[in-house]
């Protein structure tokens, strides 16, 4: 398995709105893409901004190139994401599963 790691921020009296659109566009997004596991959204208080975290699950590289494209490295942008966030990683990271802890 690979988890696929991203990041960006947004000002904090944006972090609401934006958590609504991510989930729209993400949640279906994502669960239409063959070999995507699910994932978490995340969010926290980072000063005057708020940091957004993306950790989706793939059974495979090939399955993240499917979703992200020939550069699975290069992060997916979604139409409105210029509205919201301050600062973005433009590329991802992946990680490669090895071992799981009780409990996951």
């Amino acid at each position: 398995m690979i988890i696929r790691v991203w990041r960006g921020w947004v000002a904090r009296g944006d972090g609401d709105a934006y958590e609504e659109y991510i989930r729209d566009v993400t949640i279906d997004g994502y669960a239409k893409v063959d070999g995507n596991r699910g994932g978490y959204l995340t969010r926290r208080a980072d000063g005057d901004r708020e940091e957004f975290c993306m950790i989706s699950f793939w059974d495979s590289m090939d399955a993240v190139t499917g979703f992200a494209g020939p550069d699975p490295e290069v992060a997916v942008f979604y139409p409105r994401d210029d509205e919201f966030l301050l600062e973005r990683e433009e590329r991802v990271t992946h990680y490669t599963v090895f071992a799981t802890m009780p409990g996951t």
